[in-house]
C-alpha cells in the first residue's frame, strides 16, 4: 500500500463528504477509491469513516487522522517544491479563486499578463461565486469582495465596488423615477443572491432604510439580473463592475444614488506562511497594482457625484 497515496484519497473523500464524489474528482473508479480508503483502515487497525447511505462521517479516530495526515502531505508537498525550486523562482502550479464575473471581467486578463511573463508558473483560476476555505481546498490566493471577517488570512486591498440600484430608461419612462427608497416598495423587481446582502439597505444620514421592491423575477446570477432589468421587467440591485458597460451604454440608469451605502471593499487574500512560495509573492506584486489602475481606470467604486438629500 501507498501510505500517501491511501493518505491522498482518504483525505479527498473527507473533503467532498463521500465516496462516489471522492472518485469522480479523482478520476478513479468509486472501487478503487473504497479499496484504498479500507486498505488504510486495515493497515492503521482503527475505523476512520462511517458509512451511510447519503454521505460518510468520521469517527474520533478518523477526525485525528484527518489533521495529522494534512499535516504531513503539507510537509511533503513543501519539501518538493523546495526541492523543484519554487522558493528559488517563480515556477509551478498556482490557484486562484475569484468571483465569477469579477474574475472573468478583471483577474483573467491581468493573469494573462502575469503568465506571459512568467511562464514557469501554470495557472489554476477557479471561478464561484461561493466563499472558498482557502487553506482547506489548498487556494493560493482570493479575490474577496466585501468586508473580511476575521481570520489568520492576510490581506491587500486592491479596490471597491458600489452597490447600485437601477433600472431600464424605458421602465422609467413608463412609470417614472423614484425619488426616495420608500418609493421602490410598490415597483416590480428583479432579485438574485449574491455578494450585496439580500436586503436592500439604504442610507439617510445616519439611518439605515430598508426598502425593498416585489420580487416579480427572482435568479441566481448578476447576469441574468442584468438582463431582465435591461428587458424593463423591474429594478434590480448590482454592484457596479457588474453593470459598468450597460451604465456607460445607458441602457440601465442607477437609482436613489444619494442613499448609497459605502462601498464594498475588493481585497486579495492568502494564508500567513512563515515562507511563502515565490510563485505566490510574484502573483501578488504583479497583480495588486495592475488591478487596482485597471478597477480605477473603469471607475469602479468611484462615488457618485454629490447630491443632495431629498427632504423627507
Amino acid at each position: 500500500m501507498d501510505r500517501f497515496d491511501a493518505m491522498s484519497v482518504f483525505l479527498k473523500v473527507v473533503e467532498t463528504g463521500s465516496l462516489s464524489a471522492a472518485s469522480r474528482q479523482l478520476r478513479a473508479t468509486l472501487p478503487t477509491v473504497s479499496r484504498k480508503v479500507g486498505e488504510l483502515e486495515r493497515h492503521l487497525g482503527v475505523q476512520l469513516l462511517i458509512r451511510t447511505s447519503r454521505r460518510i462521517e468520521l469517527t474520533d479516530a478518523g477526525r485525528g487522522y484527518a489533521v495529522a495526515a494534512r499535516r504531513i502531505l503539507d510537509q511533503v508537498q513543501e519539501a518538493e517544491q523546495t526541492a523543484v525550486g519554487e522558493y528559488r523562482e517563480p515556477r509551478g502550479e498556482l490557484t486562484i479563486t475569484a468571483p465569477s464575473l469579477f474574475g472573468e471581467l478583471h483577474v483573467l486578463p491581468v493573469a494573462s499578463a502575469f503568465l506571459a511573463a512568467h511562464p514557469k508558473i501554470n495557472l489554476r483560476l477557479r471561478l464561484t461565486d461561493k466563499v472558498v476555505n482557502i487553506v482547506e481546498e489548498h487556494v493560493h490566493v482570493a479575490v474577496r469582495i466585501g468586508e473580511l471577517a476575521d481570520s489568520a488570512l492576510i490581506a491587500r486591498r486592491v479596490g471597491a465596488t458600489r452597490s447600485i440600484t437601477c433600472a431600464s430608461p424605458e421602465y422609467l419612462r413608463a412609470l417614472g423615477e423614484p425619488s426616495m427608497p420608500e418609493d421602490i416598495i410598490e415597483r416590480d423587481g428583479v432579485t438574485f443572491s449574491g455578494f450585496i446582502p439580500a436586503t436592500w439597505l439604504y442610507s439617510r444620514g445616519d439611518i439605515q432604510i430598508v426598502a425593498e421592491p416585489r420580487a416579480r423575477v427572482a435568479v441566481n446570477s448578476p447576469a441574468a439580473a442584468v438582463v431582465a432589468a435591461k428587458a424593463g421587467l423591474g429594478i434590480t440591485r448590482v454592484l457596479d463592475y457588474q453593470i459598468a458597460a450597460e451604465l456607460r451604454a445607458g441602457t440601465l440608469t442607477p437609482l436613489l444614488e444619494a442613499f448609497e451605502l459605502p462601498p464594498l471593499p475588493i481585497h486579495l487574500v492568502f494564508p500567513e506562511q512563515e515562507r511563502l512560495p515565490l510563485k505566490v509573492r510574484a502573483f501578488l506584486d504583479w497583480v495588486a497594482p495592475r488591478l487596482q489602475a485597471r478597477l480605477a481606470a473603469a471607475g469602479i467604486g468611484n462615488s457618485p457625484a454629490s447630491a443632495d438629500l431629498p427632504p423627507r
